[in-house]
């Protein structure tokens, strides 16, 4: 039995005060991780119910209670990189270096497991009726019933790590280390796709108008109709495994490895680059006139939209890791080497409800699907 200690109020958030000075505001709680160093790289996800969902590089899958109480373990053998999803019925989905892709029920029991061919590292999308999607490093993507049975494959060039985004329609997008961006019909044929000159391991987001923006390797970000069109394409100044997030106006986040998150117009042209004296290669995730950047050197951001100002900002124990989750209520949940934070912002910034893809795999329960 694993016993983890849930600590309120421990990190100190800062928030610029009128004229001099600052005004401090604790956490609502953390928890320290099993596992010595580089416990988690995955992202909460967070139930209807308030649940949060946790997989660890230690092998734990670990679901927390919205007060920060551990409610149940679920080890595997084998590193946990992939973000859980969760379904309507509570299923909670979630991949594993095993080689393997888990069903669990609400309560931690394991409902079924499907034995892919090589690591699952890819996060689970799921469609509206149920079908799970997800990529494996053996190059398949495949396609799962409810029950876990396989509904179909589909050998893509090379390892998919890259996860699924599902439109309106049922079209299913993704990339491919071949450095394809690929678009599946639901029964598993290929519509198009779309070469890029780097391995693509960003997962994509869709716009209101159904509009793909995907990230590769080779230092773009591109901007597709649900034809497979290039709309345009955008340089940053270096690669990125990121995944983009749009803002209410459609305004595109990235975060690059040289130092910052880049905001891109709908139309493709430089907005702003929030800086970084760090490394930023996480997803960023868009509150209501706001939006969340980590780095790896324990600096969490909140920033102004409209000004690009600092709203506020916190130091951790240790590197930041995985990308921010905002829950329906706007707390803010992420995970440093060693530890999970729950944050409730002190300027009460709320979810950004009318962005179509406003955090890493869309929404709180990470289906991957445009308007759940």
């Amino acid at each position: 039995m694993i016993a983890l200690t849930v600590v309120s109020g421990v990190l100190p958030i800062v928030a610029p005060a009128r004229g001099d000075g600052a005004s401090a505001i604790a956490s609502l709680w953390s928890v320290r991780l099993p596992g010595l160093f580089n416990s988690s790289v995955a992202t909460p996800a967070i139930a209807g119910d308030g649940t949060i969902y946790l997989g660890t590089f230690y092998g734990k899958f670990l679901a927390f209670s919205p007060a920060g109480n551990l409610d149940w373990v679920f080890e595997v053998n084998g590193e946990i990189k992939s973000s859980a999803a969760i379904a309507d019925d509570g299923t909670v989905y979630f991949g594993s270096r095993n080689r393997k892709l888990y069903a669990l029920t609400p309560a931690g029991r394991l409902k079924w497991l499907f034995a892919a061919g090589g690591w699952v590292d890819s996060s689970p999308g799921i469609g509206a009726d149920g079908t799970i999607y997800f990529g494996s490093d053996d190059g398949y993507f495949y396609a799962l019933h409810p029950d876990g049975s396989l509904k179909w494959k589909l050998m893509a060039g090379a390892a998919v790590d890259s996860s699924p985004a599902i439109a309106a329609d049922g079209t299913i997008y993704f990339g491919s280390h071949d450095k394809k961006i690929y678009a599946l019909n639901s029964n598993g044929t290929v519509r198009w796709s779309f070469p890029t000159g780097g391995p693509v391991v960003s997962s994509p987001a869709i716009g209101r108008d159904g509009t793909i923006y995907c990230a590769s390797t080779d230092g773009n970000l591109y901007a597709l109709n649900s034809e497979g069109a290039e709309r345009w394409r955008y340089h940053t100044d270096g690669m990125t495994e990121s995944s983009p997030v749009l803002d209410e106006a459609g305004n595109v986040y990235l975060g690059v490895n040289q130092h910052a998150v880049e905001i891109i117009a709908p139309d493709g042209h430089f907005i702003w680059a929030c800086e970084s004296p760090v490394l930023i290669d996480q997803t960023a995730a868009i509150a209501t006139g706001r939006f969340y950047t980590t780095t790896p050197w324990r600096l969490f951001t909140a920033l102004k939209t409209k000004d690009r100002t600092t709203a506020w900002w916190t130091h951790t124990e240790a590197n930041l890791s995985g990308s921010p989750a905002i829950d329906a209520r706007g707390t803010v949940y992420f995970v440093c080497n060693l530890s999970l934070y729950a944050v409730r912002p002190p300027d009460g910034a709320l979810p950004a409800k009318t962005s179509p893809w406003p955090q890493f795999r869309a929404d709180p329960r990470h289906t991957g699907r445009v308007g759940d």
